[in-house]
This record gives structure tokens, sequence and C-alpha cells, in this order.
């Protein structure tokens, strides 16, 4: 319960970190609307468990929202790794089964090693 309760208690300070993280320019989707969409994730990316339906709501939208250009995506992708970055014990693997588990599965994976500029 303690252990929930931190997580909760550094959501507002995540998503000031994620709404900060940089973008690549040109795209029409911003780290800010990745942001909101994606905060949902986060209790699921440290702790595990069900998967918020707002999570999946959020992962739809930035599909949706992605699909409109290569600079989308790379934008988004360049989010989620600076904002994912910054999410103490945040799990890689798990955050990358989102897609899949929604029914909306993304065009790539985000590791700390991912290089978005050339996601496709």
């Amino acid at each position: 319960m303690a252990k929930l309760l931190c997580g909760v208690a550094l959501l507002p300070l995540l998503i000031c970190i994620l709404v900060a993280a940089p973008c690549v320019i040109n795209a029409t989707i911003n780290c800010g609307e990745v942001t909101i969409l994606l905060t949902p994730c986060i209790p699921f990316g440290i702790f595990g468990g069900t998967v918020p339906p707002d999570c999946c709501k959020g992962i739809k939208g930035l599909n949706a929202a992605q699909n409109a250009s290569v600079a989308d995506r790379r934008t988004a992708c360049s989010c989620i790794q600076e904002g994912a970055a910054r999410i103490p014990g945040i799990n890689y693997d798990r955050i990358n089964t989102l897609g899949d588990l929604c029914g909306s599965p993304c065009p790539y994976k985000v590791y700390p090693s991912t290089n978005c500029s050339e996601v496709s």
C-alpha cells in the first residue's frame, strides 16, 4: 500500500517532467499531448497489474495521432523515451506491451537505446 501511495504522490511531479521532455520539430503532435494521453499508463509502467481503461484510451489516441506522419511517430517516440527516462522504476518491457494489451499495437518499441530518429 505504501508503494502505491508513493507512486500516486509522484504522479504530479512525473507529469511536469514529461511535459518538459524535448520534442522533434515539424510534427503536429507534441510532448504535451503525448503526456496527457499516456499519464494514465504510468502506474502500470511502474507497478504492473491491470491496465487502466484510460491508459488504453490514451494508447489508441496516440496511435491514431502519430499515424499522420513519420515526424509524428518520431516525436511521439522521443517524448515517450525522454519522459520514461525520468520516471523512477519504469519497466520498459512492461510499457512496450501496452499497445498489444490495449489492442492498438505501436509500430516501434521504446527503450533507452532506441534511436527515435530512425523510426519510420
